[in-house]
């Protein structure tokens, strides 16, 4: 049996921004996007805040009409990576397999400490006082025996609380929840559950499994095991790479705009950030997609199966495609551009531009732009994005 923490930073970025700055504590505030780049909706909120209903991601004009004086901040994202390591660091103290599951909340599997520090909850008070004491910021701590369970036991009270779901007890706790609060389960699949009048979590347990995997498909399976508490997912040690599954980059516009040459200029640039990521990450994708979505809110996303690369110009010469192929010229307001089907490259061979090459290696187009596209990745880095980019896309899509 194994002992799992989930800790959570409450009101992370709001908390933050009243360590920074005190007096923010003393009155109703938020972190928010900014409404003139129609970024505007509520990122995190203080507990202040929060009596008054608001709630993330909530819009800004709506958490305004319920506080007219609810204070707004500006995200400093430098500064929650700075206390988010600080916190990984005093978790690092009890064990190390913790595994972060976003900036501000991690998995920790503690069956090794035990004899070191404690019962469970003894140790999941203990990291809870110490994040207070030495940074001065709370976390809601959930215990129990698999992730599952130890993440809905942190959402089940904040703020500064432990929740303990033992395997003992994990029934009469759980299976009274309605199934929305099962970990996984969105409004659609609530829905659906709803429609085979299956409205709390023991009713997921109870169930036929056959009946749940026809309609749900492998979700169906995932439900029905964890609804039983049966998880045996391991939580990975804080040094393990993560590989993510996939990238994208988007970006909202100050104003609408119908322009196409704009709009490929953008297309272009998003595209040399996520192929860049790529490569960072040494990773390649076998698919590329591109997201529209217009000024009445209408969404258009389009996906293409590529031969596996991380090179820029395959990227964007898709997706101009994508685009030229479904833009119906209305008026955009947010493009995204999405890779996926990721997978890591052969790290054994290290292309650099000034590298001599065999005679094939030099006829191979997709050689030289590797080797362009690193080069270009290189003197980013060291003279800025801003500096350095490429001058034009050659394929005859971009004209």
């Amino acid at each position: 049996m194994r002992s799992i923490l989930h800790c959570d930073l409450n009101g992370f970025f709001a908390s933050v921004e009243c360590l920074k700055n005190p007096k923010l504590k003393n009155v109703p505030m938020a972190v928010s996007g900014d409404p003139k780049l129609r970024h505007g909706i509520i990122l995190a909120k203080n507990e202040l805040a929060k009596k008054y209903g608001i709630y993330t991601p909530e819009t800004v004009y709506s958490a305004k009409k319920k506080c007219p004086n609810l204070v707004l901040v500006r995200p400093h994202f430098e500064d929650y990576h700075k206390y988010s390591k600080l916190v990984q660091q005093i978790y690092l103290k009890y064990t190390d397999r913790v595994e972060p599951f976003s900036i501000d909340e991690c998995f920790l599997d503690i069956t090794e400490s035990l004899e070191l520090f404690g019962t469970p909850v003894e140790i999941a008070y203990k990291i809870k006082e110490e994040v207070k004491n030495t940074l001065g910021l709370t976390i809601s701590v959930g215990v129990s025996f698999n992730k599952i369970f130890a993440k809905m036991g942190s959402d089940m009270k904040k703020p500064d609380a432990v929740t303990v779901i033992d395997y003992e007890h994990f029934k009469e706790i759980i299976h009274p929840l309605s199934v929305d609060k099962m970990l996984f389960v969105g409004k659609s699949t609530t829905a659906t559950l709803k429609k085979m009048r299956i409205d709390t979590i023991g009713d997921i347990a109870n169930y036929d499994v056959n009946k749940l995997v026809k309609k749900l498909g492998k979700m169906g399976i995932e439900l029905y095991r964890y609804a039983n508490g049966i998880d045996n997912s391991e939580v990975a040690f804080f040094d393990t790479k993560r590989n993510p599954k996939s990238i994208s980059k988007g970006i909202t516009f100050p104003e609408d705009i119908s322009d196409v040459k704009k709009l490929i200029d953008v297309i272009i640039k998003l595209c040399e950030d996520v192929s860049k990521s790529l490569r960072k990450d040494k990773m390649k994708c076998s698919s590329v997609g591109i997201n529209i979505k217009y000024n009445d809110f209408s969404v258009i996303s389009r996906q293409r199966k590529i031969f596996k690369t991380d090179i820029f110009q395959d990227i964007v010469n898709v997706c101009i495609e994508l685009f030229k192929e479904n833009y119906n010229n209305n008026p955009v307001r947010k493009i995204t551009i999405g890779l996926s089907q990721l997978e890591s490259q052969d790290d054994e061979v290290q292309l650099d531009l000034f590298t001599l090459q065999t005679e094939n290696e030099i006829k191979s187009k997709n050689g030289k732009l590797e080797n362009i596209n690193r080069l270009v990745d290189d003197m980013q880095e060291k003279f800025g994005v801003d500096k350095v980019s490429f001058g034009n896309v050659i394929d005859k899509n971009i004209n």
